[in-house]
């Protein structure tokens, strides 16, 4: 039995059950369209008893000895190196991710893993001093209690026990809303993991559902305090403003627009390899992917000519053969925008120094440049592969064009002067930004988070205890006050 037949149900209160909604999500391997699993989706009701034994179960498990709490952890590392074979073949399936991304997504997961285990021990607290006489104050670090995570599809194991891991390992309980494109590896599959490492019943729980069914029910509810959301800016921004409406705290993971930019004096076929990997890996379904690459009009020729040959030899098709560089994207759906962005495009009067073809949810590589300055092109996320090349005057220019967009996530420099890259990334508008790499990095103890339309707050390391943790101060008088009357 495959997971797709052993997880394709809610997961309330440690029991794997069927949701009572009158309609099922239905899960489909965007490559060959090969139906996956069928799942009624949770309703109101169903979002009310995950909360609920989240509630209850959260008390003893915020007050349990945070070593205790870390063998769990333990146990889901081991528990992932012992299936990993078949945990990279389900999240290929669903995602139609090659064998290279499936490979980063479970290393990186296990990362991840290995920091929660740190960060169950990193809740610490402070005494501060007080200017009145005999007065101890006390600065505790809680537990926030429930934690409501909602995952995205692109990397839904990974990014879903990015937020759900820590905030256990720090004592709370959380309720788990996957993409419904990906409700078994980004749900199911997190949710059995940490059943058989021996999590108690009701700490975490997945509910498989659609805004259609729910509306902002996962949101509004009264027991959850923190909203963790990766996704899109437009759902991001919902998010949020439901979220304070009800005086919630929220860690916002959203889009990106990066720029990849090559200096007069960068090493050229090394920023070529960055700039194809950054675009075009997964797809070009990444928030953190360069949407642009800006090179000096000094190398630009020798820049342009690698850089379209090289992304002509990608090879697209089944993400199961290791030769594919490129797989599907999500769903048909996706496929035709990607398709229809470049169409208008070119007719808008962009040059396609290549035009790649669609075939189902396979998207050929498509390499554009001449966009004039004001194309709305340039300012947007394409999550998908497509690559805008923008040409530009010396440095002042390139910064200027970096920072023309209303994300600011990422970004990367290539430059043979390590001084002026990170004189140039300190003048970027983004959260992070890298010298002589990629633009697509993401490691466990260093925040990640985004400026403007990117997001609000960070996660990783010493931010995760800041996003799911709150302080109390609680102060003692040794002798008596003296009140005024």
């Amino acid at each position: 039995m495959s997971y797709f037949d052993e997880l394709a149900y809610q997961f309330i209160d440690g029991e794997w059950r069927s949701g009572s909604g009158s309609w099922d999500i239905v899960d489909f391997n965007p490559y060959n369209g090969e139906k996956l699993a069928s799942i009624p989706v949770a309703t109101v009701a169903e979002i009310d008893q995950a909360y609920r034994a989240a509630e209850r179960a959260q008390r003893e498990w915020g007050a349990t000895n945070p070593y205790t709490r870390r063998l769990v952890f333990e146990r889901a590392l081991r528990i992932i190196d012992d299936r990993a074979e078949e945990l990279g073949g389900a999240i290929a399936a669903e995602v139609g991710g090659t064998l290279a991304k499936v490979g980063f997504e479970l290393h990186l997961a296990k990362e991840f893993l290995r920091e929660a285990i740190q960060l169950a021990l990193r809740a610490e607290g402070r005494i501060l001093p007080s200017p009145i006489d005999g007065k101890e104050n006390r600065l505790y670090r809680l537990p926030v209690g429930v934690v409501g995570v909602i995952s995205p599809f692109n990397f839904p194991f990974l990014l879903s026990l990015k937020s759900v891991a820590p905030a256990l390992a720090l004592g709370n309980a959380v309720v788990l809303k996957p993409h419904q494109n990906t409700p078994v590896c980004g749900g199911g599959l997190v949710a059995r993991i940490f059943e058989e490492a021996g999590l108690p019943a009701g700490l975490l729980n997945v509910v498989v559902t659609d805004i259609a069914e729910i509306g902002d029910a996962l949101i509004e509810h009264p027991v959850p305090k923190t909203i963790s959301f990766t996704g899109s800016e437009k759902v991001g921004r919902h998010v949020a403003t439901v979220a304070a409406s009800h005086f919630k705290h929220t860690v916002l993971e959203l889009g990106g627009n990066s720029a990849l930019v090559v200096l007069d004096d960068a090493d050229i076929d090394y920023a070529v390899d960055a700039a194809v990997f950054s675009r075009f890996v997964h797809q070009g379904q990444v928030c953190m992917a360069a949407n642009r690459v800006l090179v000096d009009r000094a190398v630009e020729r020798e820049f342009t000519e690698k850089f379209v040959a090289k992304v002509a030899s990608l090879k697209v098709g089944d993400p199961t053969d290791p030769q594919t560089h490129i797989g599907p994207l999500i769903n048909e759906g996706q496929a035709e925008a990607i398709s229809a962005l470049v169409d208008r495009a070119v007719e808008d009067g962009a040059t396609a120094l290549l035009h790649g073809e669609t075939r189902g949810t396979l998207v050929a590589p498509s390499v554009l440049s001449g966009l004039p300055e004001d194309s709305p092109l340039l300012r947007q996320e394409i999550f998908g592969p497509v690559v805008l090349l923008v040409p530009f005057d010396g440095d002042e220019e390139a910064v200027r064009l970096t920072n023309a967009t209303s994300f600011g996530l990422s970004g990367a420099v290539h430059t043979g002067d390590i001084e002026r890259g990170v004189r140039f990334a300190k003048r970027i508008d983004t959260g992070m930004f890298h010298i002589n790499d990629a633009t697509v990095h993401d490691e466990p103890i260093v925040p990640f988070g985004g400026e403007k339309s990117s997001g609000v707050g960070r996660l990783n390391g010493d931010a995760m205890v800041e996003a799911f943790t709150t302080t109390k101060w609680i102060s003692i008088q040794h002798g008596r006050s003296q009140f005024p009357f």
